[in-house]
């Protein structure tokens, strides 16, 4: 949609890095598309919402500005949003699972409500009221979303959840789980920024398999792949193909095409 939207228009923002990937920012820069956080630019002619979405009135402040707004948010991203609006809506206390600096967080947390509030995995659980509705950053492991839920069960006389992980993220999890167990070395490609790339990092670190976070193929370093007969690679859900491919073709030249 950045690319596109570059061949149409001559002064395109998106406000916030549209994507946790630096590389793929440097390329829209390079055609033109800028990042910005400031909606009054006077240089801006169509903005892009990243795909971390916005706060519920940066929405409403968008739509009088008369900008071309282009709007990139992730759809499960969007789903979360209409739930904690929903669940706000219908008398629950909101309870977001995530990072709370997170802009997806942030953006959840606008529309959830003043009592609304915000726990990670290893956050004890505040004061809670007796009805209570659950939504997800959509990049969470799924092990987390059930902690959490039995940590509140105990706590609450009714609990409303909806499960607002992104499907992708889930599958690559556990996919990555799967080939961590096959393989000697473990490279994980994608922006050191971004949480879900991270949460892969850690995951097979946890798996006692040496795991390197790269954002590109030229961080490789030989030595990494000494005695490895079997190397895996994952990457983060914004890691592009054209990335994941240089560096699969460097570790294959590294290993001798084995």
């Amino acid at each position: 949609m950045a690319f596109d939207a570059a061949e149409q228009s001559d002064s395109v923002y998106t406000l916030g890095p549209i994507i946790h990937n630096p590389q793929v920012i440097e390329k829209l820069d390079s055609q033109g598309v800028r990042t910005t956080d400031n909606i009054d630019n006077s240089e801006i002619k169509t903005l892009i919402i990243r795909t971390h979405g916005v706060t519920n009135n940066v929405s409403e402040v968008l739509a009088a500005k008369g900008y071309n707004v282009i709007d990139a948010t992730c759809p499960f991203v969007k789903k979360a949003q209409q739930y904690a609006a929903l669940l706000k809506n219908e008398g629950y206390q909101v309870l977001i699972i995530g990072d709370r600096e997170h802009p997806e967080v942030q953006s959840l947390m606008s529309y959830a409500g003043a009592d609304a509030i915000v726990v990670n995995k290893d956050d004890l659980l505040p004061k809670l009221k007796s009805r209570v509705g659950i939504v997800v950053q959509t990049t969470q492991p799924v092990n987390v979303l059930q902690k959490i839920i039995k940590d509140v069960l105990e706590k609450v006389a009714e609990l409303k959840v909806f499960n607002t992980i992104c499907s992708s993220t889930a599958l690559r999890l556990k996919e990555t789980t799967d080939m961590a167990g096959q393989v000697d070395v473990m490279v994980v490609v994608g922006g050191k920024n971004s949480a879900n790339t991270t949460q892969l990092a850690n995951l097979t670190k946890s798996m006692s398999v040496p795991t390197y976070h790269i954002e590109t193929s030229d961080e490789l370093m030989e030595g990494w792949f000494t005695g490895a007969e079997n190397v895996g690679i994952t990457a983060g859900a914004s890691t592009p193909d054209w990335i994941i491919k240089e560096v699969e073709d460097r570790i294959r030249t590294i290993g001798g095409n084995r």
